[in-house]
C-alpha cells in the first residue's frame, strides 16, 4: 500500500512539472475560465423537461439561429439550430438541437466509460440519498446499480458519494456528494455543476495540448480501481487515472479519464459532426480568440471551425472557434 502511494505521489510531481522540451511555443493562451458545458439534444422540449424537472435546471434563454456565421463555427454547411442556456446554481449548460442539416447519429448503443467519445457532468447534491430518490421517482437510466462511497485507499477522494446516470439522449451524467469544495449552507438538492470529465487515451499528451498550450493547472490526481469504481462505471476491471485540470476560475473544472484498464474502449469516429448527439463542445473564455487560433495553428492542432467568426447575438459570446483536442473532444474557444 505504501508503495503505491508513494508512486502515486511521484506522479503526480511528473505531471506538475512540465519537462521543458515538451513545452508549445509560443507561450500558453491562458484560459480564463469554463463558462459552459455544451452537448447535442435530439428533442429540445424533452431534453428542458428533464433537466427543469429531475434536476432543477433554470431555463435562461432561447435563440434560434442560421446562416454563414454559424455554419463556419460548427463546421456544418447549412446549419438551423435551437439553442437553450440552463443554469443550475451558478453554472450554465447549452443544449443545441440542430433542426437542420439533418442526420446527426445517436449515441452507440452500448457505450461505456473507456470510449474515446466518452464525457459527462458532475452535478453537485447536498444530499444523496434525496437526489437519488429523486432520479428514482422520475425513473432515470441508472449506470451505476446505486450510489457509491469512494474508499479509504483512494486518499484524494476518499468518502465522496457518486452515482452516473444518463439523460433522455443517452448523455452520461454524475451526481457527487462530499466535495469540500462545495460544503456550503444551502437549503437546494441540487446544488451545481462541479466538472465535466472526458476519456483519453494518454494523460501525458493531452496535457501538452489542455496545460503547455490553453495554460489549464493540474489540480489533483487519483488512481481510481477497484469493486467501487467498477460498480461505479458499470464496466468491469476499471482502473482510471483521473487528473483534474483548472483555469484560474473555477468550478467547472475539465478531469480527464485515463483507462488503464480494461483495454478496448473504442475511438472518437473520425468523421464526428457538431449534430451528432455525442457532440460536446465546453466553451472556453479567452482574452484574445484571434491571437489563440493562431497559437494552435502553429502548434498543429486541428480545427473544427475555418476560421474566427463573429456570432449572432443570444449565445452568449460575440466571436469563437472550435477545435479538437488530441482524442478528438471538441472545445470551444470564444471573446466575450
Amino acid at each position: 500500500m505504501l508503495r503505491r502511494y508513494v508512486g502515486l505521489i511521484a506522479l503526480v510531481l511528473a505531471l506538475a512539472v512540465a519537462a521543458p522540451a515538451l513545452a508549445f511555443e509560443p507561450s500558453t493562451i491562458a484560459v480564463k475560465r469554463l463558462a459552459m458545458i455544451g452537448f447535442t439534444v435530439s428533442d429540445m422540449e424533452r431534453a428542458v423537461a428533464f433537466y427543469e424537472k429531475v434536476l432543477n435546471f433554470e431555463k435562461v434563454d432561447e435563440v434560434e439561429v442560421t446562416g454563414a456565421a454559424y455554419n463556419t463555427l460548427s463546421g456544418l454547411f447549412g446549419s438551423n439550430v435551437r439553442v437553450v442556456h440552463m443554469r443550475l446554481g451558478d453554472q450554465t449548460i447549452e443544449l443545441t438541437e440542430y433542426v437542420a442539416p439533418p442526420g446527426g447519429r445517436p449515441i452507440p448503443v452500448p457505450s461505456h466509460s473507456n470510449d474515446l467519445w466518452f464525457e459527462h457532468m458532475a452535478i453537485v447534491v447536498s444530499d444523496m440519498e434525496k437526489a437519488y430518490e429523486v432520479l428514482r421517482k422520475h425513473r432515470v437510466r441508472q449506470i451505476s446499480p446505486e450510489p457509491q462511497t469512494i474508499p479509504a485507499s483512494n486518499v484524494p477522494a476518499a468518502g465522496i458519494k457518486a452515482l452516473k446516470f444518463r439523460d433522455p439522449d443517452n448523455h452520461d451524467l454524475e451526481l457527487i456528494w462530499g466535495n469540500a469544495r462545495w460544503h456550503k449552507p444551502s437549503n437546494r438538492l441540487f446544488l451545481g455543476i462541479d466538472h465535466t470529465a472526458i476519456t483519453i487515451s494518454n494523460t501525458e499528451q493531452s496535457l501538452k495540448f489542455y496545460r503547455d498550450l490553453l495554460g489549464f493547472k493540474i489540480g489533483g490526481v487519483s488512481l481510481n480501481t477497484g469493486i467501487t469504481q467498477e460498480q461505479l462505471d458499470n464496466v468491469f476491471g476499471a482502473r482510471v487515472l483521473v487528473t483534474a485540470i483548472d483555469p484560474d476560475a473555477f468550478p467547472p473544472h475539465i478531469e480527464f479519464l485515463q483507462y488503464e484498464t480494461p483495454p478496448g474502449g473504442r475511438p472518437m469516429p473520425l468523421d464526428s459532426k457538431a449534430n451528432d448527439i455525442w457532440h460536446w463542445q465546453p466553451t472556453l473564455v479567452v482574452d484574445d480568440d484571434a491571437a489563440a487560433a493562431k497559437t494552435l495553428r502553429a502548434a498543429g492542432i486541428r480545427f473544427v471551425s475555418p476560421d474566427v467568426v463573429a456570432v449572432p447575438p443570444g449565445l452568449g459570446f460575440s466571436r469563437g472557434f472550435m477545435v479538437l483536442d488530441p482524442d478528438g473532444h471538441v472545445m470551444r474557444l470564444v471573446q466575450e
